[in-house]
């Protein structure tokens, strides 16, 4: 797999099964939580999520023409049965020899390509239609003891592609997914079998190159703000400085992002550390690892792969430098003292004016920043504190005035307290 693929399948799978990988953990009770598009009924009832994911960015070229793959989790209900003299009889849990077998859930991957679409021509919508049919699978268990019967539900709904000329050499192109569905009623569980689950989009271009929406040029930024994009953010993908792919992720990715050379493989938790997961894992008792094994193939693989680890491979886990040159303890071999803690501060001054704690200032950070500079861009701020670091920088701690869980900032909980450079801010 190239470094784009590798990505996508990370999002692809993130969240799938989360840590410690079992069926009867708290945390794997609500799986399915990204980039998630239900049936438009459901979703218009009052569920938990939308109907239709949208992507739009910018290409340029003379005639770019620009393929899209659409790819999807689709939720698998899987069975255990126990041969009886009526045929199957269903159960929770079956052991045969030395393996256990557990119902649960699955899911199967699934992709919709629309191809060359040609940005110059003047065409109508490019539409390809969603149409995954109910079906089951069975496997037969060993010593003919019974079976695993995976059952899927239907699915329909459309990916829609279209391109506007916005000046010469410059399109904008939308990609559209929608879940028609039928549903009838039910929870969320009932919803998401009919649903599409990390949702995400890969986009190409030939003849062309995709302009970064998350760190545009001056002469695009006022079209890059007026794309919308909804359930999904695009960032180019590849080798750095690269222009031909675009990854439209349900997760805030900045571009060009990349999988650490040093992980062994796939963990689906990917907001962990491998490291941490890895030695959790290693650490499971037995019974753990008996149900682990039980309760999903993929999980079964992290196990097996986990417990494979070379000592050389678990240490390359530890921790990587990249991409700096060397620091002055590095450079000198002299012996280290402990410093002392910065100095508390309790104002500094910005454009002639005091700022201390309490005060309000409207966020104005550096062009080139991530997906949260892009959204908290003019908005307007708390100073919660002013903080200094080891490196004697100065940072503003804020919260948001109109952030719905301001009050978890207040008491300094991490996604909803900011940090930002005396020059990022504008006293009010």
């Amino acid at each position: 797999m190239d470094a784009v693929e590798r990505v996508a399948a990370a999002i692809l799978y993130e969240g799938y099964l989360l840590w410690p990988y079992r069926r009867s953990a708290t945390k794997n009770q609500r799986r399915w939580t990204f980039g998630v598009v239900y049936p438009r009924a459901y979703s218009e009832a009052g569920g938990d999520g939308p109907w239709s994911l949208q992507t739009q960015c910018l290409v340029r070229g003379q005639r770019p023409i620009v393929d899209v793959r659409v790819r999807f989790l689709q939720v698998v209900d899987r069975r255990i049965g126990r041969r009886a003299a009526a045929g199957l009889e269903f159960v929770d849990e079956l052991r045969i020899g030395g393996e256990r077998y557990l119902s649960w859930q699955e899911a199967s991957e699934r992709e919709v390509r629309l191809d060359a679409l040609a940005l110059a021509d003047p065409v109508t919508p490019t539409r390809l239609a969603i149409d995954v049919p109910a079906g089951t699978a069975e496997e037969p268990l060993p010593h003919g003891a019974g079976a695993i019967i995976r059952t899927w539900e239907a699915i329909c709904g459309e990916v829609e592609a279209h391109a506007e000329s916005l000046r010469p050499q410059l399109f904008r192109v939308t990609v559209r997914v929608a879940n028609a569905t039928p549903w009838t009623g039910g929870d969320r569980s009932r919803a998401l079998a009919h649903a599409l689950v990390s949702t995400h989009a890969i986009l190409r271009v030939v003849d062309g190159e995709f302009v970064s929406m998350t760190d545009p040029p001056d002469d695009v930024r006022l079209d890059v703000a007026a794309c919308q994009n909804r359930g999904a953010w695009p960032v180019l993908v590849g080798p750095a400085g690269e222009r031909s792919t675009m990854l439209s992720s349900p997760i805030i990715l900045p571009d060009y992002p990349r999988i650490a050379p040093e992980s062994p493989g796939d963990l689906f938790d990917g907001t962990e550390i491998d490291q941490l997961l890895t030695l959790n894992i290693l650490s499971l008792t037995e019974e753990e690892k008996s149900e682990l094994r039980a309760t999903d193939p993929r999980a079964r693989a992290i196990l097996e792969r986990t417990e494979a680890l070379t000592p050389d491979a678990l240490m390359r886990l530890h921790g990587a430098v990249r991409d700096g040159p060397p620091s002055s303890a590095e450079a000198d071999d002299s012996p280290t003292l402990e410093r002392p803690d910065p100095p508390a501060l309790e104002s500094i001054e910005i454009g002639g004016t005091a700022i201390a704690r309490g005060s309000r200032v409207r966020l104005r950070p550096h062009p080139g920043g991530d997906v949260f500079d892009l959204a908290l861009t003019g908005k307007v701020a708390l100073v919660e504190s002013i903080e200094q670091d080891y490196d004697d920088r100065i940072h503003l701690a804020v919260t948001i005035d109109d952030d719905p869980g301001r009050d978890l900032g207040l008491e300094r909980q991490p996604g909803h307290r900011f940090f930002f450079a005396p020059e990022e801010v504008e006293p009010l």
